[in-house]
């Protein structure tokens, strides 16, 4: 009995001492990886304020190795991946998180928004499509369908924008009538060319109603009934179009006169491009006049007008159109003027180094600051 006693008495202080040596040693251990992940992931953010990718990528993976549960270094390293262009990194690092049982719900839909990010920069649109549709009804909601309403456009879905667009616009993301009037304007456009006159009217109604402001649907209203060979119905349209936007005179002009000139009297047409020319002198308005006029033998002088008045490139390209003996004494010099003005800023020195591009002569290049890099010759291409 003593010898058990005595036994029992030294085993109670030695099955202690291995308890406090074993807890110290996990408490050391927990100590050092804690110590460990901070660091990488600190010397990670160093390297990454560097511009060093490469080397902060494989830092933030070691922290990551240290601390598999920390989902913001996922998220992080996830991200460099992406702007770095390894989408199919950045992929495996979202899918993983997706994949772990234990991931809050708000972190869950974060990782399904970088997911199709991911996606659709890797040019994978049908799999960024379903990505952003898991995202309906969560925090990204609003994001996801702004998403999808890109990828639509891109796909030219037109009905399918249609309906994200104003689902957005019901939800209060903002006002999206004019987006899905270019999209009604689309697809008019289509049934037209497909030989569907009747859906195309049916979609720029659509399109009027949604934006009756909007420039697209009143100006195709009008080209569609100047094919039908109703032009004086396409000019009392253009001319509430042109009522309510007058900038818009260039983008109408030539179908203006053409249609003016196929009804019985163009009388008003012509004082109303006159006008709009006089208000504002533009190549295309006088391109319409000329139409107009027919053969009034007025066209030179309307053209060396204009020259004077808008001394541009267009205007140069008129004016040699004409006979050279149709010229007055001043236009040589304003076409020499108008040809030097367009000129003189294709003509740049390109440093051979960087590329850098500039109007004078450097010694040494402002972009990358290297001696003798700029060839004395100018570059001059459009």
């Amino acid at each position: 009995m003593d010898f058990d006693l005595q036994w029992l008495l030294i085993a109670i202080p030695v099955v202690f001492a291995l308890g406090w040596a074993a807890s110290r040693f996990d408490l050391r251990q927990v100590r050092r990886d804690g110590r460990a992940a901070p660091k990488a992931y600190f010397q990670g953010l160093n390297l990454l304020l560097n511009e060093q990718h490469d080397k902060a990528i494989d830092a933030f993976i070691e922290a990551v190795q240290h601390d598999p549960d920390t989902t913001e270094l996922h998220f992080g390293l996830g991200n460099l991946f992406r702007r770095r262009g390894e989408f199919e990194r950045a992929v495996r690092v979202h899918q993983h998180l997706l994949e772990r049982a234990d991931l809050k719900a708000v972190d869950r839909h974060r990782a399904q928004h970088a997911l199709a990010d991911d996606f659709m920069k890797a040019g994978l649109f049908d799999r960024a499509e379903a990505a952003y549709k898991a995202l309906e009804g969560t925090a990204f909601d609003t994001e996801a369908r702004s998403a999808l309403l890109s990828l639509h456009e891109r796909a030219r879905d037109w009905r399918a924008a249609i309906e994200v667009a104003g689902e957005l616009e019901r939800r209060g993301a903002g006002s999206y009538a004019t987006r899905i009037a270019h999209y009604a304007c689309e697809l008019a456009l289509q049934a037209d060319a497909a030989g569907q006159p009747q859906q195309a009217e049916q979609h720029l109604q659509l399109a009027r109603s949604t934006a009756p402001q909007a420039l697209r649907p009143m100006l195709l209203t009008g080209q569609r009934l100047a094919r039908a060979g109703q032009h004086a119905a396409a000019l009392h349209q253009w001319d509430q179009m042109l009522a309510q936007q007058p900038q818009a005179w260039p983008l109408v002009a030539m179908d203006y006169a053409r249609s003016a000139l196929a009804c019985a009297d163009c009388t008003e047409a012509f004082e109303r491009l006159q006008a709009a020319y006089e208000a504002e002198p533009d190549i295309d308005l006088l391109q319409a006049r000329i139409e107009l006029e027919g053969a009034s033998g007025q066209h030179d002088r309307l053209v060396l007008d204009h020259l004077q008045r808008q001394p541009s490139l267009s205007a140069a390209a008129k004016v040699l159109e004409l006979p050279v003996v149709q010229w007055d004494d001043s236009t040589p010099k304003q076409l020499q003027q108008v040809v030097a003005t367009a000129a003189r800023p294709l003509q740049r020195y390109h440093c051979a180094a960087c590329g850098f591009e500039a109007h004078h002569y450097f010694w040494q290049c402002p972009g990358c600051q290297g001696w003798d890099t700029y060839p004395p010759q100018r570059m001059e291409s459009l």
